[in-house]
């Protein structure tokens, strides 16, 4: 298992085109046959369009089932989690 360690690039993530600079390095991780930890430790703001951009339009590169079984999330706060499975929730939907 790697880890993936969000807080590297700030307490609050807030915006598409930061989102869009950290899927670009999340994605490498993705593709390898190990698990990724999704950790967000330490992170305190998680916004929408940051969640969309960069966990949600990983939907773009494989399925949810797959995104899934490759990840595993940590440290999300509850406001945070809504955020990110919100925005997983609406691109699910947009592919159905």
């Amino acid at each position: 298992m790697v880890t993936f360690a969000f807080r590297e690039y700030g307490e609050n993530l807030g915006t598409r085109q930061l989102g869009a600079e950290i899927r670009e390095k999340l994605l490498p991780l993705l593709r390898q046959d190990e698990r990724v930890i999704l950790d967000f430790t330490g992170v305190n703001v998680v916004s929408n369009s940051f969640a969309d951009e960069c966990i949600a339009k990983v939907l773009l590169e494989m399925p949810l089932e797959e995104l899934k079984r490759r990840t595993t999330f940590r440290g999300l706060n509850p406001l945070a989690s809504v955020c990110v499975l919100t925005a997983l929730k609406r691109r699910h939907m947009a592919f159905a």
